[in-house]
Formats: structure tokens, sequence, C-alpha cells
């Protein structure tokens, strides 16, 4: 009877760790799409963000199912980053399987993409709402049946003609936003780490509208 009472307590304990540590990891999601041609592109903003995020605390990256992904320790919080390697319209089969991976609350998780419908270099970060028409929001949303995710929204503005926004989206910074690049890259930095260590209500607070 007395080693049934220790396994049953040893159980719960192992599953309460196994919860605490959960609440620890943090999966970042840099929406773009794969291959040399669209490394610059507007549209690859989460990539650019979660590319400079670990070459500045030099993180490699190794190739795993349905994504790049590479890991970081800071202050007790870890962080995953993944690049689906899906192609932006089918985002939501690579953020499901890492999420279940690695056992992540969906609270925990931030994605980061482009946001036509605001300046460039506007930085928007909400717990839920629409996909906008975007389409790697859209199949995250469809995927995993629920709009209240966290996402950090990167302004590249629709300085487009009409009927040009696949071109302007899929088209190369302009010589004065490469510029202002690296500055706003480091901002989105600082609110990764600020969505893990602060939370989301801080990090809003703090980072909307910068």
């Amino acid at each position: 009877m007395l080693s049934f009472f220790k396994k049953l307590f040893s159980a719960k304990a192992d599953q309460n760790v196994t919860e605490e540590d959960s609440m620890k990891k943090f999966l970042i999601v840099g929406l773009g799409n794969i291959g040399p041609k669209y490394a610059n592109t507007r549209h690859n903003i989460g990539f650019k963000v979660v590319d400079f995020y670990a070459e500045k605390n030099s993180l490699p990256w190794e190739t795993a199912k349905l994504g790049d992904v590479t890991s970081h320790k800071v202050k007790g919080r870890t962080f995953i980053f993944l690049k689906p390697n899906t192609y932006m319209n089918l985002s939501g089969k690579a953020v499901n399987y890492w999420l279940d991976k690695e056992k992540i609350p969906l609270e925990n998780m931030l994605v980061i993409t482009d946001d036509l419908n605001l300046a460039f270099g506007t930085i928007r970060i909400k717990t839920k709402g629409s996909d906008g028409g975007h389409n790697g929001l859209k199949d995250i949303q469809n995927t995993l049946q629920t709009t209240n995710y966290n996402r950090l929204r990167f302004g590249i503005s629709d300085a487009f003609a009409k009927g040009r926004q696949v071109d302007y989206v899929l088209g190369e910074w302009e010589a004065e936003e490469e510029k202002q690049l690296p500055e706003r890259l480091e901002l989105g930095c600082s609110i990764i780490e600020s969505f893990a260590l602060a939370g989301m209500n801080i990090t809003m607070n703090t980072y909307n509208g910068k």
C-alpha cells in the first residue's frame, strides 16, 4: 500500500514538473517563404526578425520536420524559434506540429508576420484577431481552429498600385527601408524577449505603435 502511494505522488510530481517546464517554453514563429528568391522580400519579414535574433545570439539553425528550428535560453525561459518550410499558405501544419511536439501551450506562442495595413516598420502586437487577408495567418487559424493566439504584426505599408499587391509583398525593400530595417529588427528582438519574460500585457503596452 505504501509503495502505491509513493508511486501516485511521484507520478503527480512528475506531471507538475512537466507542466511547469512547458510554461517556461515559448514558440516564436517567423512566417515567410523558403528559398533565396524570397529571402529579402517584404512578405518574409517574419523570417528576417528571427534570423536577426539568431545571428545576434550566435544560434545555429537546424533543418527539422516542417521547418528550420533553433533554441535559446534566457533567464530560465526556453525560446524555440521556427521558420516553417511549408511555404506561407501551409504555415499552420508546421505550427501545430511544433506546439504539440514541444508541449508548448498556445498562449506561449508568438507569430511574427507582415502587415499591409500598417506603415512601414510600425509594430502592432495582439493576443487575437482575424487573419486580415494574410494567407499564413489564415492557415494557422484554420489548423488550430482559433483566432486566439499572439501575433506581432510588422508594417510593410500598402504603397502599391491597384492590382499590384502580390508583386508588392513579394518585392524587395526600397533602399530607404533597408536603411531603417536594422533598428526595427532590433526592436523585434526586444519584443520577443519581453513577451516571454514580462508577458503580453506589458509587452503590448510598451511596444505597440512603436
